[in-house]
């Protein structure tokens, strides 16, 4: 048994966001209908990597184990279809500008006039409300206006994204713990509810402790490259070898920094003891252990950090990370078999549990594969009227 068996999700969202979330929802075992548009479906099936047979990797990176149904929502009669199934679901997950739903007719009061104990979690760019509430969005734009790009980067540098499309992926999980949270409070309140996710709101959110240095110093947050702003050291350092490694340590890790790396005056000089004091001669302190690590290959200096206990990891590639005998004891690659891509790869969902059974990697589905099942099984439809349907291109 898998923890959200017997949970039924509609999901209309689209690309990355809404996606990745619904993926973890269904491979903790809910079912998950993905609404498409027939004939293209979710536009992520035409983003790249393309793989051999034209089916796309980004789209295979976030829907998983899911049901594809292709349904018109432009269309009345595809309204109405769309509003049986949100009957019999548990949780609504969407993307729409805010009034999209409304205007189609399945915004949260009219599917909440058929099912009052439905989720529905909105997801949109700025939110339900606001000034900004019906402007379009990305990720990158989204790391733009809340700061974050403006953190990232090295001082003389200009700024940048991050590696990995982090306002999408945040907002992922929260629109799953929007989701859970629904379940659990109709569990107590008998009551669904409606909640409003902002992927703006969302990476505010993220700006906790750069947040922390405006309320508390009045100081603006500036790029940092790969050091701390609040520790020394943690950066990080290039080895004799041209290879580099990473560095985070706190007070009782810094005389056994020193004396792994030989810095005998900076070990003698007990001020440096404080990490308040290492952060005001930062200069000057990062300028010693820069020079340290550069006397050594990378390997002889985790080997010696090691020994030391001093917190410290290779800069790795996306692939040796991938690599590591860590990702494969815990089995983080694995594997699934697709209809027509045959076998592929892909990453786990990272949690494990006890007394139920762990996320299971299923193939993401053809475009509108499980329609006519749907329509026959769920909604009790005919094969006429599946017939019908196809003839209108509601379907």
């Amino acid at each position: 048994m898998k923890p959200l068996d017997g949970v039924t999700v509609v999901d209309f969202s689209r690309v990355l966001a809404g996606p990745s979330s619904t993926q973890i929802l269904a491979e903790l075992g809910a079912t998950v209908i993905k609404i498409e548009r027939p004939g293209s479906g979710d536009e992520s099936r035409s983003f790249e990597p393309r793989l051999p047979g034209g089916e796309s990797g980004y789209f295979f990176a976030f829907n998983r184990g899911k049901k594809s149904m292709t349904l018109d929502l432009k269309s009345e009669g595809g309204q109405e279809l769309a509003l049986k199934l949100v009957k019999h679901a548990d949780i609504v997950v969407e993307n729409f500008l805010p009034g999209t739903m409304d205007r189609m007719k399945l915004g949260y009061e009219s599917c909440k006039a058929i099912n009052p104990g439905l989720v529905y979690v909105s997801a949109t760019g700025f939110g339900q409300t606001g000034p900004d509430k019906d402007e379009k969005g990305y990720d990158t734009i989204f790391q733009a206006l809340s700061g974050i790009m403006a953190m990232t980067g090295h001082p003389d540098g200009p700024p940048a994204k991050t590696g990995i499309p982090v306002a999408d992926l945040t907002s992922g999980l929260w629109i799953t713990i929007a989701a859970l949270v629904g379940l659990v409070g109709r569990s107590s309140s008998g009551e669904g509810c409606h909640v409003d996710v902002s992927m703006m709101d969302v990476q505010i959110s993220l700006l906790a402790l750069s947040a922390a240095r405006i309320f508390a110093l009045n100081e603006e947050p500036q790029r940092t490259g790969t050091e701390h702003p609040g520790r020394v050291p943690s950066a990080a350092f290039e080895c004799a070898d041209g290879r580099w490694l990473h560095i985070s340590g706190s007070d009782q890790h810094w005389q056994p920094l020193c004396r792994a790396l030989g810095m005998d005056e900076m070990a003698a000089d007990q001020s440096l003891n404080s990490n308040a004091e290492r952060v005001r001669r930062r200069q000057d302190v990062m300028a010693v252990i820069r020079t340290a690590v550069s006397q050594f290959d990378r390997d002889e200096v985790i080997k010696r950090l090691k020994v030391a206990k001093v917190p410290v990891g290779e800069v790795r590639s996306v692939r040796e990370a991938l690599d590591s005998d860590q990702s494969k004891f815990r089995e983080l690659v694995q594997t699934f078999t697709h209809p027509t891509e045959g076998e592929y790869q892909a990453l786990r969902t990272p949690i494990r549990l006890s007394g139920y059974e762990n996320p299971v990697m299923a193939p993401p589905p053809l475009l509108g594969a499980d329609t006519t099942t749907i329509l026959s099984e769920l909604l009790g439809m005919t094969r006429d009227d599946i017939t019908e349907l196809h003839s209108e291109g509601i379907i």
